[in-house]
């Protein structure tokens, strides 16, 4: 059986290179282990999305998911502080399996096994699946893995990374010296990032305890005492008052054995899976009786133990060797600046075909592991620097008709902590999808496309035009959004250390107004007086009382930075109470 372009895994960014390259064009098959899409999104149940959250980074597959998610949670996504993104893992769900139905080039096999990676020199030229109890052949043109762990590029013997790199291999600063890392049995035990079974509470009561009502003990004791009772469980509350559980501090983290993840042995696999599966019960269990039954299990998935999520969420597994490769240089800003370096080739071109956003986030036991800072504080808040993954991050000449599509691409263990968030696997996923497409229309490999193919493609696209400089100033709902975008691509050295243009670039690009935003979700007017705390915090005073204020639209920070301590203001904002705070939406004349 033959088809253009063949994915296998049932990852974020695998599900977003099928659906890519179905609407770009290429005959495409997409193979999943489980029976729902999305990877991160829905079946490993993290619903609530880390990073992208500025309007100038929602673009691409991540903005047409939140924007289709829209009216399937009327009450708002408003609904944790740990993100500004909250729904329902059968929500993303949801949405996901109407755009795969949707595009008739594209046919999805559910429950598939995949059996064997046949190669013919350098290309991938034959997968051996198993599907509806058959054991069928697949000759495909280009091939993707889309899925968390690198399972099909192990599968055809492609070079790949697994654990730590030592600070001599690139200079990361964050990274152990080769001298630590050969001599501490830290970095034995954990060569990567632990992962996650995530268990679904259920909020019972409007108001939780003050205190926990017994003392969570080993392994979690601890796991209140950075947040206390309330902070730890809506952390990620999601609509409906359904709790994620994804709890990093003496929490279900899971640190044992972790080469299991990827052993050949089926049993070692489910044994991991298992052990996995009860210690996240347990936390449930045992947050449980801390609220008194305040927080009881939820249900949130099909099958006997709907509390609990269909797949675990892998933080890490194995790494493309690619033709380049992420590190934490590329991520931290350059200079004093709010944006990381742009991979540029030899002849000055940026070859960026995705923006990440996050801040570097690891997940170890024990004490918290020293990363180089890569936050700046916008909008109110703290938010990650945005950074840019470059086109041969996602190929290697090894198999020149493979592509990477989710958290496996050619990155570094570092680098990982930023690059392995939900929204820029759907935006790099939605990237393969169209290399391969394109590659299929041009008959060549990914690894030779021309990389101004496959950005242009990216911010033409007509229904998900995707970012691919990191670009502050133009929301991603502006009319000029993609021309300045366009601008920046012809003129690298134009875009200054703080992600905004040469104003000689956008002399004749219309600015977006404080009062133009869009008002996705339930808002409402909010009137008092405007004061600026330390490091970039702003706060209201009103009647009811001061209200932290927190904005993802551009044009909304630069208005509200320029105002007086005092001056009175009248706004739009959607609450957050759980944040708790004022997500300002538009900036009103006072006087209005």
């Amino acid at each position: 059986m033959s088809w253009d372009v063949v994915v296998w895994g049932g990852g974020t960014g695998g599900c977003a290179a099928a659906v890519q390259s179905a609407r770009t064009g290429a005959s495409t098959l997409l193979l999943t282990p489980g029976h729902w899409l999305g990877g991160m999104l829905s079946a490993a149940g993290v619903s609530a999305p880390d990073g992208h959250e500025l309007s100038c980074w929602q673009t691409g597959l991540w903005g047409a998911l939140i924007r289709d998610l829209q009216p399937r949670v009327p009450e708002g996504l408003d609904q944790n502080w740990v993100s500004c993104f909250g729904f329902r893992p059968d929500q993303a769900e949801a949405v996901l399996q109407e755009w795969v139905a949707a595009e008739e080039l594209l046919t999805w096999w559910p429950g598939t096994t995949l059996l064997d990676v046949g190669r013919r020199a350098d290309r991938i030229d034959a997968l051996t699946v198993r599907y509806a109890d058959e054991s069928i052949s697949l000759t495909p043109e280009i091939v993707v893995d889309g899925s968390d762990l690198g399972d099909l590029m192990a599968r055809a013997e492609v070079p790949f990374r697994w654990g730590w790199e030592p600070r001599e291999c690139w200079n990361e600063p964050s990274a152990p010296p080769r001298q630590q890392l050969s001599s501490d049995p830290f970095f034995r035990r954990q060569p990567v990032q632990s992962p996650t079974w995530v268990a679904m509470g259920q909020l019972t009561e409007a108001r939780l305890p003050v205190q926990p009502l017994v003392e969570p003990q080993e392994p979690f004791r601890g796991c209140l005492e950075t947040f206390g009772l309330e902070r730890t469980l809506t952390y990620g509350r999601l609509p409906g008052g359904l709790v994620m559980l994804n709890w990093p501090k003496q929490g279900n983290d899971w640190h044992i054995d972790l080469g299991r993840c990827i052993s050949p042995d089926p049993k070692e696999k489910d044994d991991l899976a298992v052990a996995m599966r009860r210690h996240s019960r347990a936390f449930l269990d045992t947050l449980r009786a801390c609220s008194g039954g305040a927080l009881e299990a939820g249900s949130a998935f099909p099958g006997p133990s709907p509390e609990l999520a269909l797949m675990p969420y892998w933080r890490e597994g194995r790494r493309l060797v690619g033709d380049a490769v992420v590190t934490e240089c590329d991520l931290l800003p350059v200079a004093a600046g709010r944006r990381g370096p742009l991979p540029l080739d030899a002849s000055g071109r940026c070859t960026s075909i995705a923006v990440g956003t996050y801040a570097n986030d690891h997940h170890y036991p024990g004490e918290d592991w020293p990363l180089a800072p890569k936050s700046c504080r916008w909008g109110g808040r703290w938010t990650g620097t945005p950074f840019c993954v470059p086109l041969a991050a996602l190929v290697s000449r090894s198999a020149p008709n493979l592509l990477m599509a989710d958290k496996a691409f050619s990155v570094s263990h570092m680098a990982n902590g930023a690059t392995r968030l939900q929204p820029l696997m759907l935006n790099l996923g939605q990237a393969a999808g169209l290399a391969a497409a394109l590659s299929i229309r041009r008959a060549t490999v990914p690894a030779e496309l021309p990389v101004e193919a496959v950005q242009h493609a990216l911010l033409e696209d007509p229904v998900a035009p995707a970012a691919v400089l990191p670009l502050w100033e133009w929301p991603s709902w502006h009319p000029d959004w993609a021309q300045a975008q366009r601008r920046g691509l012809c003129h690298p050295d134009a875009v200054d250390e703080q992600g905004n243009l040469h104003p000689a670039q956008v002399s004749d690009l219309s600015r977006p107004q404080p009062d133009g935003a869009p008002c996705p979700g339930p808002a409402r007017r909010f009137k008092g007086r405007l004061f600026h705390g330390p490091d970039g915090a702003l706060r209201l005073s009103c009647g009811q009382g001061d209200q932290t204020l927190i904005t993802l639209e551009p044009a909304v920070n630069q208005r509200l930075m320029a105002m007086r301590d005092a001056e009175p203001v009248e706004l739009i904002a959607a609450e957050n109470p759980w944040g708790p705070w004022l997500r300002v939406i538009q900036v009103l004349d006072a006087s209005s």
